[in-house]
């Protein structure tokens, strides 16, 4: 079994978690600035990545420009990487690769405290990809205790390029935000993703 292979129900069972569905995360979370760089490369490939229309013309075009961005926006605290393996405990099915992992370090050389995960959804579907970031948020947390990181909420996000909603796991709750954002609100997307990697706010 991988990220991948969960649904909703074992993701419940094996790790004994409860489905918030119904809280607005981030209501108060304030928006935050985006790079002109940034704004200026999702103008010009926008047009071309919804023409596409591939997971993988996604990626390239929207999501990997929105985390870049914010990485080097915020270098000196904050680390990206991209399809790593993140293998924590095969024996509970969290293994294999993590489309993107957000950690709250600027070592880039190997992962320290994942703080966030992000799951590119497949055939646009962001509900289906929900179960597979809440398995990797769980490895994240098992990561994080066995580093002897603090046992502080750890975030998630699906999106299409287009469409993010994010997620928050704390104790034995997995809290699945009731909002989703457009990409055209990018500066309140950019506002989450500081609130999570950096504790701006206490969402």
């Amino acid at each position: 079994m991988a990220y991948s292979d969960f649904t909703l129900s074992v993701v419940r069972q094996r790790f004994g978690l409860t489905l918030n569905e119904s809280a607005d995360l981030f209501a108060a979370t304030p928006e935050a600035d985006v790079p002109a760089s940034l704004a200026d490369t999702l103008a010009r490939y926008m047009p071309l990545a919804l023409n596409l229309s591939t997971e993988k013309a996604r990626s390239e075009l929207l999501i990997a420009p929105v985390l870049v961005e914010f990485k080097l926006a915020h270098r000196d605290r904050v680390s990206l990487f991209s399809g790593i393996d993140f293998t924590v405990d095969a024996a509970a099915g969290l293994n294999g690769r993590c489309d993107y992992i957000l950690s709250r370090n600027p070592e880039q050389l190997t992962l320290t405290a994942p703080v966030c995960v992000l799951v590119e959804a497949k055939n646009e579907n962001i509900v289906a990809g929900i179960p597979q970031a809440l398995a990797e948020m769980q490895a994240a947390r098992v990561f994080n205790q066995r580093e002897g990181q603090p046992d502080t909420p750890v975030y998630g996000a699906v999106t299409t390029g287009t469409v993010w909603r994010f997620l928050k796991l704390d104790g034995a709750t997995a809290y699945v935000d009731a909002v989703e954002y457009p990409i055209q609100q990018i500066r309140k997307i950019y506002g989450i993703l500081s609130a999570v990697t950096m504790a701006v706010t206490s969402p």
